[in-house]
C-alpha cells in the first residue's frame, strides 16, 4: 500500500550508498522529487552522483530501494559484496582458462573422414535402443539441468563469524563439549532483536519494511525446520533428544520448557550454522532470480550485524556433559 509518510528518507547533499548492478557505490544526493508530483503520498526518487571519480554521465535517478544509509553496517555490506564479486570473477576466469586449454588440445594426426565415419557408425551401433534406458537417461539430464539452473547465492560470511564457527566446531567435535541449553539468547530472540534494530531504517509501509518482516519470519521458520535435520553435530543429537522430552512432557511440571521449540532454546551458535547453510536451503526453493538477489542482500546485512553483536549472543563457555550422556551418544 502507498505510504502516508510525506518525508523523504534522504536529503539533498547527503552522502549515501547506492546500488549499481549488484554492488554498492558511495554516492551523493544531488536533488530529489516525488515520482508523481501531483500525489502527496507518492514515493520520492533521487538523482545521485557516484563518487570516487565517476563521470557525470553516470548520474542517475533512483528510487529509495536502491539507496542505503552511509553507516558502518552498509559500508561493511558494500565491502562484502565487492569481495564476493572479485571471488566470483576469479573463479570464472579460472574456469574459462581450463575450458580454453581443454579445447586447444591437438588432435591426432592421420585421422580421416572415413575413420570418423567408422567411429560414428560404431557409436550408433553401441548406443542403447530408444526405450526405457534412453528415456531414463533423458529424464536424468533434464533433472540435472533443472537443478543447475535453480537460483543460488554465495554468502560472504564475515571473518569474525567464521572464526566463531570454527571454534564452535572444535568445541563440539574435538573437545566433546555442548552449548548450554536453554540459551540465554535464543535464536528467536536474536532475530527479534535484529528486527527491532533494523526496522527504524525502513520506511513504514514500504517494500523494504515488508521484506525485512518476511526475512525475520522466514529465518525463524527455517531454523525450526532445519535444526534437527542439518544444524546439529552427531555429538549433539542426544542433547536434542533430552530437550525434546522436556518440550513434550512439560505439562506444568517444567514451566520453563512448556510451549518451547528449537528457536526458543538454541542460540547464536546454531543460528550461525544455519546462515552458512542458507545457500543450500535456498537452492531447494522455487524463488526467482530477482527474489534470490534481494534475499542475498538481506542475509548479508544480517550476517554483518550478528558478527558485530556476537559478544551479546554467543556463549562464553561450553559445558562438559556427564558420563551418562557419553553412554547415550554411543548407543
Amino acid at each position: 500500500m502507498p505510504s502516508t509518510d510525506s518525508k523523504p528518507q534522504y536529503a539533498k547533499d547527503e552522502k549515501t550508498l547506492c546500488f549499481h548492478g549488484e554492488l554498492l557505490y558511495e554516492a551523493k544526493i544531488l536533488e530529489l522529487k516525488r515520482i508523481d508530483p501531483k500525489d502527496k503520498t507518492s514515493p520520492y526518487e533521487y538523482r545521485v552522483h557516484y563518487k570516487a571519480g565517476r563521470p557525470r554521465r553516470w548520474d542517475d535517478w533512483v528510487t529509495e530501494s536502491r539507496l542505503r544509509k552511509f553507516n558502518d553496517d552498509n559500508k561493511e555490506l558494500a565491502a562484502n559484496l565487492r569481495r564476493e564479486a572479485q571471488a566470483q570473477n576469479a573463479a570464472a576466469k579460472k574456469q574459462t582458462t581450463t575450458t580454453i586449454t581443454s579445447k586447444a588440445r591437438p588432435t591426432t594426426k592421420g585421422t580421416s573422414d572415413n575413420a570418423s565415419h567408422r567411429d560414428s557408425q560404431d557409436r550408433d551401433q553401441s548406443a542403447p535402443p530408444r526405450g526405457t534406458k534412453r528415456q531414463r537417461h533423458d529424464n536424468d539430464l533434464e533433472k540435472e539441468e533443472h537443478f543447475t539452473n535453480r537460483p543460488s547465492i554465495r554468502l560472504s560470511i564475515p571473518d569474525h563469524l567464521k572464526a566463531l564457527l570454527v571454534d564452535d566446531w572444535e568445541n563440539v567435535t574435538k573437545s566433546l563439549l555442548l552449548v548450554p541449553l536453554p540459551s540465554q539468547a535464543p535464536a528467536n530472540f536474536i532475530i527479534d532483536t535484529y528486527y527491532a534494530a533494523e526496522s527504524p531504517n525502513r520506511r513504514l509501509g514500504s517494500a523494504d519494511a515488508d521484506i525485512l518482516l518476511e526475512l525475520c519470519c522466514g529465518l525463524k521458520l527455517y531454523f525450526e525446520k532445519s535444526l534437527p535435520k542439518i544444524l546439529l553435530y552427531r555429538y549433539e543429537r542426544a542433547q536434542l533428544a533430552e530437550v525434546r522430552k522436556l518440550w513434550e512432557n512439560a505439562n506444568g511440571k517444567y514451566p520453563e520448557w512448556e510451549g518451547k521449540g528449537p528457536g526458543d532454546c538454541y542460540g547464536a551458535e546454531h543460528l550461525a550454522r544455519m546462515l552458512v547453510n542458507m545457500p543450500e536451503i535456498i537452492a531447494q526453493t522455487n524463488m526467482d532470480v530477482q527474489s534470490v538477489g534481494r534475499l542475498k542482500e538481506e542475509l548479508q546485512r544480517f550476517c554483518a550485524w550478528l558478527s558485530r553483536n556476537s559478544e551479546k549472543f554467543f556463549v562464553a563457555r561450553y559445558e562438559k556433559p556427564g558420563g551418562e550422556y557419553a553412554e547415550a551418544v554411543q548407543r
